[in-house]
């Protein structure tokens, strides 16, 4: 199939080449606004107790969690009767606005202690911006225009979890752009390197420039229907380009090699898409599946990422095997023209290159060769061990931004964590409360007040601390009250931060105090409970979509069940290992002066491992599908398997390994972002990808197919009758006259082939190695 579509994109290219042309520039205008409309937030679970309680806040109560923080400074201090007035007014002008639900202050709270530093040169003012994230973000910017700077003596500054949003977006559009300058001229040299040719050089960028605007138009197609993470920008670019550049390796490659057999252009064209063009088709798929689980988890900051990776694979594998086709149709057999280096050798060599011998060697001590990089990758994979989780806030930001330096400030020169408060959700009648049912609520307020790491606790029926009433009911008590009636919220401040494992003992000791009637619990501390809880669960059912849907196509693939499962403990080595270097980088400290300083806070943020474990996952199987579909192919020709592992190395180890340094360096270049999880994300794949295509595919795989042998393509009888009738193979159209050998198989003894030097050698290193 694949075959006769190239040959018809080959006689309709101009056709072709129209289309996408257009299909990029309508994709381009409609989806070039998808920045302004991505969303900042997405950590916790829409369904859970948090979320509950966010939502009956936004709906039922004229108040909330405060999402804005004004921080307040006077140099004659807060106390001063000029400064009292004028806070009292700034508090009174805040409130008053259409986008605020409340404000109130230390002036307006009658000199609340919390509210007040401890020089006593500030104070807080905390209001809640109605709406979503989203809607409180488009909101905050204008309200910090009116509010920043000087006023009536005041030196006013915008922080709170609304303006730390605004902040880190605005930081990634800028590190979107800056990594876009670092990639592209480094991206082309290692393109001219590989191809030695300005045209051969040019395809693989025209192939990005269709999938990354295609995937841009998805994106702000779904945000229409659903949040978005703005992040899901960087793996658009990231993915984009590194797979588009991937696909157009391996189809312009074997182009080019069909070429050199003396087919025509359309034949050379429809051979490539018969063989490398299946292997893209089937990687893409393979790619896919493994993003598709992230799709399992709650969290629209995970699903983000796998509706813009599926969406930006699906284009590149799409453009690869349309657009490609056809751009190489026009250049026909000046494939090569405009050299920038002499090329070295042909495509096809009948001479041993490097990858060959470096097989050659690894097969000749297979065993000692893959117990040293197993051992290797163990330790570097220890670190992991010691992991800590944390929850994304302003500390992702650089040291300079100022939504950080508000929030780093509050949290040293402030008694309390006012911003940081749990917010207790009792679903009892307001009336209720406040007559018969007043005694449950005060003495549920009591009890909560009495749990450690509890400072102070804010109810319809007063204020209370270490289980003693410090007050009764104030001026602002009926901001504890839903509009309705139908609730009331207790306000618990906390004395630890909420990511430490201080706060998720506190969520438990509150969650198991109980009460006569139902409650949830919000805050930061809550959400990020909720939110470990929520990848706890579905993190086993999203590694069960990837590894079964992985078995599967790489038995399509091979035919075998040993290198499907060889794969899958293969790779959780290498990633184990990544993991390990991000821990000892992020959480650790180390080499902070390596990949750009950022903010230390002992942790990982939590959903970012499982981000890098299914990208990661997906573009190993990616190069795994590369080599072992050429090895397969090798094998089915001569059924040597320790020939097939040479050549087949041999031919695609130079692609893989350019393929992977293009793509290393796409993700190497996130790392100087401000945003603390994107670097982490960067270094995270970058280790993954270069690991992959070295350690892995260099030792590992060729030292255990040495080992297993003809057990490599073992299956029992049915699954090999099945695999005859509905697996893949990748084979190209021999020449006129040039024999076929028939495919190997289980049953079969390997057979030695010394037709041509480079399976001589290999036969040579077979013999070494059984000696």
């Amino acid at each position: 199939m694949l075959s006769s579509w190239g040959q018809l994109v080959a006689r309709r290219k101009k056709l072709v080449l129209l289309a996408a042309l257009l299909f990029t520039a309508l994709a381009g205008a409609l989806g070039g606004g998808v920045a302004d409309a991505l969303a900042a937030g997405g950590y916790t679970d829409e369904d859970s107790s948090s979320a509950r309680a966010s939502a009956t806040l936004g709906e039922r109560f004229a108040t909330g969690e405060a999402n804005l923080v004004l921080l307040v400074d006077t140099p004659e201090g807060v106390d001063a009767p000029a400064a009292a007035t004028a806070g009292r007014e700034l508090t009174k002008a805040l409130a008053a606005e259409e986008e605020i639900a409340y404000a109130e202050s230390y002036w307006t709270l009658g000199q609340a202690p919390a509210l007040r530093s401890a020089d006593g040169e500030s104070a807080l003012v905390l209001a809640r911006i109605v709406g979503d994230e989203t809607e409180a973000q488009n909101s905050v910017g204008a309200l910090a225009e009116r509010y920043e700077g000087e006023r009536d003596g005041l030196d006013i500054r915008v922080g709170g979890e609304a303006q730390v949003a605004v902040e880190i977006n605005e930081q990634t559009q800028r590190d979107l752009l800056r990594a876009e300058l670092i990639i592209a001229p480094v991206v082309m040299v290692i393109l001219l390197l590989v191809f030695r040719s300005l045209v051969a050089a040019a395809l693989p960028l025209a192939i990005a420039a269709v999938a990354v605007p295609g995937t841009m138009l998805i994106l702000y197609t779904l945000t229409l229907f659903t949040d978005v993470s703005f992040l899901a920008m960087n793996v658009t670019i990231g993915l984009g380009l590194g797979l588009s550049i991937d696909y157009s390796l391996f189809v312009v490659s074997r182009y080019r090699e069909e070429l050199e057999r003396g087919l025509a252009v359309p034949d050379a064209i429809a051979a490539a898409l018969a063989t490398a063009g299946r292997t893209v088709a089937f990687s893409a798929l393979t790619v896919m599946l493994s993003l598709a689980g992230l799709l399992v988890f709650p969290l629209y900051f995970l699903r983000s990422f796998a509706y813009a990776g599926m969406a930006v694979t699906l284009f590149a594998a799409a453009a690869a095997l349309v657009v490609l086709p056809a751009l190489l149709a026009l250049v026909g057999p000046r494939i090569d023209a405009l050299p920038v280096l002499r090329r070295r050798r042909p495509v096809v060599s009948t001479r041993p290159g490097f990858w060959h011998r470096l097989a050659t060697f690894i097969m000749r001590r297979p065993i000692p060769m893959a117990t040293g990089v197993i051992a290797l990758l163990l330790v570097l994979g220890s670190p992991f061990l010691r992991i800590e989780f944390s929850q994304a806030d302003d500390r992702v930001l650089p040291e300079s931004a100022e939504a950080h330096q508000i929030s780093e400030t509050i949290r040293q020169d402030f008694p309390t964590r006012e911003a940081e408060s749990l917010d207790v959700v009792a679903y009892q009648p307001v009336d209720e409360a406040a007559s018969d049912g007043s005694e449950a609520l005060a003495d549920y307020a009591t009890r909560l007040s009495e749990v450690p790491h509890v400072s102070r606790v804010d109810a319809l029926t007063g204020s209370y601390a270490d289980g003693e009433q410090l007050a009764g009911p104030g001026p602002f008590a009926q901001r504890h009250a839903a509009t309705d009636g139908s609730a009331s919220v207790l306000t618990v401040v906390p004395e630890v931060d909420p990511f430490s494992p201080e706060a998720e003992e506190l969520v438990t000791a509150l969650r198991a105090t109980g009460a006569a009637f139902d409650v949830d619990i919000t805050g930061p501390a809550a959400e990020f409970r909720d939110t470990m809880d929520a990848l706890g669960d579905s993190l086993p059912l999203a590694l069960g979509i990837v590894a079964l849907a992985t078995f599967v196509l790489l038995f399509l693939f091979t035919g075998g069940l040993l290198l499907p499962l060889k794969a899958l403990v293969i790779n959780a080595l290498s990633l184990s290992a990544t993991f390990g270097a991000m821990v000892w980088v992020f959480q650790e400290g180390h080499l902070r002066w390596l990949v750009g300083d950022f903010i230390l806070t002992g942790g990982i943020i939590a959903p970012v491992p499982v981000l890098v474990l299914c990208i990661a996952f997906g573009l190993s199987m990616d190069y795994e599908v590369f080599l072992l579909s050429r090895i397969k192919e090798e094998y089915d020709r001569h059924g040597d398997n320790t020939t097939a592992v040479a050549v087949g190395l041999e031919r695609t180890g130079r692609l893989v390994s350019a393929a992977a340094l293009l793509v290393a360096v796409v993700f190497i270049a996130f790392i100087s972002s401000g945003i603390t999880y994107v670097k982490l994300l960067g270094l995270g794949l970058a280790l993954a990808v270069l690991m992959d295509a070295t350690l892995i595919r260099g030792v590992l795989v060729p030292a255990f197919m040495r080992v297993a042998g003809r057990a490599n393509w073992w299956a029992p009888g049915p699954l090999r009758r099945a695999h005859a009738r509905i697996g893949l193979s990748e084979s190209a159209p021999p020449l006129a006259g040039e024999p076929r050998e028939p495919s190997g198989s289980d049953d079969a003894p390997e057979r030695e082939r010394a037709d041509t030097t480079t399976a001589s050698s290999a036969s040579s290193a077979s013999s070494s190695a059984s000696s």
